[in-house]
């Protein structure tokens, strides 16, 4: 009897190699499928390493000094002035008659006492700080951004110019206070230019003029530089789609520079807020201490601390802390600014691409 042997390619042989690779078949290791190949996960989706004890360990260790640091300039500062807000100012003790060696405790009473007649100077130093704060950021963000679409384009001279827009915010801000006292004294610049004798030093607005003046004077380089920085990694080849599809400079601004500057511009714009809410030495030097037009925050602390009041002048600074504090995180929580510098080129390429799509539409 002949044995009969099928071509390559048949059914039996196709048969044959179902079963060969069939579960539980001879040679084909434990029956549970634990030696099968794992499911390719979708493309895209890439699973995170975790680190490792001892990576987590090193990780520690690095940042273990910056921590320290942080624990003996901020942590322990905050937690003296939380402590000696609770105590009141030294005076008389009305049983031997003489000057208290100590502070009293007075417990919450330097911040209950800011809703009562006493706090009239507390509120009108804090809507000084919050006016300044919102005016001179306001123009600053608009001139700073003027100043960065002046820099990125390309002219003859513009290492120049960038120099030239970046040396007031090099200048220290007690020099910058002593230059701009002298363009505002009753014989100075800033009269003979408006042909007005105004005493710009003075109690009123124009001390508020003043300081809003050389304060945007200074820092607005500061946001033009950040924003300089964001303009620089916009690719030419969007402009250059914008402009094939029809869309003018204006356009361009609001579709494409404003929405990928946003990032950058944000920063900028939370950096400078909460360097203003903390003003202090611009105003000191350039009208002078206790004047109700330009008296902030930081101004009435260091007041009460140089008349030996170190119990009201610790909470205000708690309470300026706190402003601060919640400042800074509505940007973060609200506005989104990103402040700590993940990776956002995802989001990024996706904001791109709709943005080229809106101007073509």
């Amino acid at each position: 009897m002949m044995k009969t042997h099928n071509a390559p390619g048949t059914d039996e042989d196709s048969q044959d190699d179902a079963a060969a690779g069939a579960p539980g078949a001879p040679g084909d290791g434990p029956r549970d499928g634990s030696s099968a190949r794992p499911p390719v996960p979708p493309e895209g989706r890439r699973r995170r390493p975790r680190a490792t004890s001892g990576t987590g360990r090193l990780a520690t260790l690095l940042i273990s000094p910056t921590l320290l640091v942080l624990a003996v300039v901020v942590l322990y500062p905050t937690i003296v002035a939380l402590k000696d807000s609770l105590y009141g100012a030294p005076g008389l003790d009305p049983e031997t008659g003489f000057v208290r060696e100590t502070d009293p405790f007075v417990g919450l009473e330097n911040f209950t006492a800011i809703f009562g007649e006493a706090g009239d100077r507390f509120w009108n130093a804090f809507w000084n700080t919050t006016f300044l704060t919102f005016t001179t950021v306001t123009l600053e963000t608009v001139i700073g951004v003027a100043m960065a679409l002046i820099m990125h384009h390309a002219f003859r001279g513009r290492a120049l110019v960038r120099a030239g827009i970046l040396v007031p915010w090099a200048i220290p801000t007690a020099v910058t206070g002593l230059l701009w006292r002298w363009i505002f004294n009753a014989d100075g610049v800033a009269n003979a230019l408006i042909g007005q004798q105004v005493l710009w030093t003075t109690e009123g607005w124009h001390a508020k003029v003043a300081v809003i003046v050389a304060d945007v004077w200074k820092t607005a380089p500061f946001i033009g530089l950040l924003v300089l920085a964001g303009l620089q990694v916009i690719s030419k080849e969007v402009y250059e789609a914008a402009r094939i599809d029809g869309a003018g400079p204006l356009r361009q601004f609001w579709n494409i520079t404003l929405p990928l500057v946003k990032p950058a511009l944000l920063v900028a714009v939370l950096f400078r807020t909460l360097d203003a809410l903390r003003m202090f030495d611009l105003p000191y030097i350039l009208v002078g201490a206790q004047k109700t037009s330009v008296e902030t925050l930081s101004m009435l602390a260091q007041d009460q601390a140089s008349n030996v009041r170190f119990g009201p002048a610790a909470a205000y600074a708690v309470i300026l802390f706190v402003y601060v504090f919640l400042i800074a995180l509505a940007f973060v929580r609200l506005l989104g600014a990103n402040v700590v510098g993940d990776d956002g080129a995802p989001g990024r390429r996706r904001l791109l691409s709709r943005r080229r799509t809106e101007v073509a539409a």
